[in-house]
């Protein structure tokens, strides 16, 4: 199919007649039309539909309203033969299919699949999201933290095929971690899976003495038998990112192909909210169009790093920045009469899993006991705190279960423990950078605390524990734990409490007893 363009063109010499100016459509048009269906699936032909598509892109159809509108009202509106709107549709569903690794079976709306390009044909084989629970654990791979009692408290790992992020405040051990993960990798099963690794930087570049310090001194690589190939810098590649502009480029284009090419198995974004933070925190940037805009780029980074992990099964590791949290004298509340359980309704402890899982006791706050139980209760007596006579408000007071002040403990790792822990108190409470939206994208959360030790006990002479000048005592060390906070292959903190503790060493990081 071709299209002819008469155009005028003013030169210094008259040219009789007009300018002919031809080209392909399907090579030309499909660069332009549809736009967000080729950035869904680049992978997609348009070769076939190139006589929807305009039409398609002038009334402003988008891949989701081919998914979720009728084929008859898309005809409609962009005035096509509903036919071939179905088919372009079924074409569209083939592809999704085939790049989430999911079988069609027959009565799915397509009937020959010979007639598809051979990048939409569904898959036959069972692929990756369509396998049985016993085939998934036949299958999991993970990457050892190189310590028995973190990778059990892990489910075994670091998984490969998805995305775990881990979070914690300057010195708790962040790096350590990543870069034991960059040697352990090239091992072979069960610790590793003796292929290269690449490190992505956004702020300071790789340490390589520190690296270096590992291989010579950790008691497990360094005795490696003569039959294993020990982990080596040269398979690590590196790469920098400045700017959140690079950083897109190169996760988007530059690597895919190095996953491909070099057979990594496990990819590390050292942080993934340093350009973030350094692009929409600006002073001059702080307003909620950009704030919506950058959520919007965090979907797009989460979907694009998901695709990546399943597709090419790598584990894909980033590190995350974290912010003081600040939190009212007293909690959140909601005023006014409290309010009786709707008619059918059984009165009782709610059945919601966040709140089951909440065991903080009753918090003293100006010597009134607040209940931390969000529950619309039915009896004022066990819902409204414990007022002294000259303070008892006028009406019942109750925990707002909506308020993200209170939903944030359980996917923060920040203040779901109790409060009697030091490091846990409102005072040293965090909540790792890019908020809701960013926690939405991972599979995994791995939160590292870690909590001062001082020399001498303080005088008890201030409410909280701290001597008249508000000082500690001289700090002596550091405690830190790991504690996973959210991932669908490990137990609840039930077993963990508030997680491993492990310290730092010269060969590397190692669980508290371990030897």
């Amino acid at each position: 199919m071709h299209h002819s363009v008469k155009v005028s063109i003013f030169v210094d010499e008259p040219i009789e007649g007009h300018l002919d100016i031809t080209w392909e459509t399907e090579e030309h048009i499909a660069n332009w039309v549809m736009t967000d269906l080729l950035h869904i699936i680049p992978t997609f032909s348009t070769s076939s539909y190139t006589h929807l598509l305009p039409s398609l892109e002038k009334n402003l159809i988008t891949t989701v309203d081919l998914l979720t509108l009728d084929a008859l009202e898309i005809a409609k509106r962009a005035q096509l033969p509903p036919l071939d709107v179905r088919r372009l549709i079924n074409a569209v569903i083939a592809a999704l299919h085939g790049e989430l690794g999911l079988s069609i079976e027959a009565g799915d709306g397509i009937a020959n699949d010979d007639a598809l390009p051979s990048t939409q044909k569904p898959f036959k084989e069972k692929a990756r999201l369509n396998k049985t629970g016993s085939e998934v654990v036949e299958e999991w791979q993970t990457i050892s933290t190189l310590d028995k009692q973190l990778d059990a408290a892990l489910g075994g790992g670091i998984p490969t095929g998805y995305i775990t992020e881990i979070t914690g405040e300057s010195g708790a051990g962040k790096t350590q971690f990543l870069l034991t993960l960059l040697l352990s990798a090239q091992l072979p099963t069960p610790d590793g899976q003796s292929r290269p690794t690449l490190y992505i930087s956004t702020e300071a570049p790789l340490s390589t003495p520190r690296l270096s310090q590992f291989l010579s001194s950790h008691p497990i690589l360094n005795t490696l038998p003569p039959t294993i190939p020990p982990p080596s810098l040269s398979r690590i590649l590196t790469l920098q990112t400045p700017d959140l502009e690079s950083q897109d480029h190169i996760l988007r284009y530059q690597l895919p192909v190095a996953l491909t090419r070099h057979k990594i198995r496990l990819v590390i974004l050292d942080s993934v909210a340093a350009n973030y933070r350094a692009e929409f925190e600006r002073p001059d940037a702080r307003s909620g169009a950009s704030m919506g805009k950058r959520s919007n780029e965090l979907a797009k980074l989460g979907q694009l790093l998901r695709d990546l992990a399943r597709i090419h099964n790598v584990a894909i590791v980033v590190a995350n920045q974290v912010a003081d949290r600040f939190t009212p004298a007293t909690p959140t509340m909601t005023r006014g009469p409290p309010r009786p359980p709707a008619s059918g309704m059984i009165s009782g402890p709610p059945s919601s899993p966040l709140v089951s899982r909440s065991n903080i006791p009753p918090l003293p706050i100006n010597g009134a006991i607040l209940s931390s139980s969000p529950s619309l209760p039915a009896a004022p007596s066990s819902s409204a705190p414990t007022f002294p006579a000259s303070q008892t408000p006028s009406s019942s007071s109750t925990f707002d279960p909506l308020t993200l002040d209170h939903q944030q403990r359980w996917f923060t790792g920040w203040g779901s423990s109790p409060l009697s822990h030091s490091h846990f108190s409102p005072e040293n409470l965090k909540t790792p950078a890019l908020g809701l939206v960013w926690a939405n994208q991972i599979a995994c959360r791995i939160a590292l605390v870690k909590e001062p030790v001082y020399a001498t006990a303080p005088l008890d002479d201030g409410p909280d524990g701290r001597d008249e000048d508000g000082g500690r005592g001289e700090l002596v060390r550091w405690r830190r734990w790991m504690k996973v906070v959210f991932a669908p292959w490990v137990e609840g903190e039930e077993k963990y409490g508030k997680g491993v503790e492990f310290e730092i060493r010269g060969e590397g990081i190692r669980s508290v007893g371990a030897r």
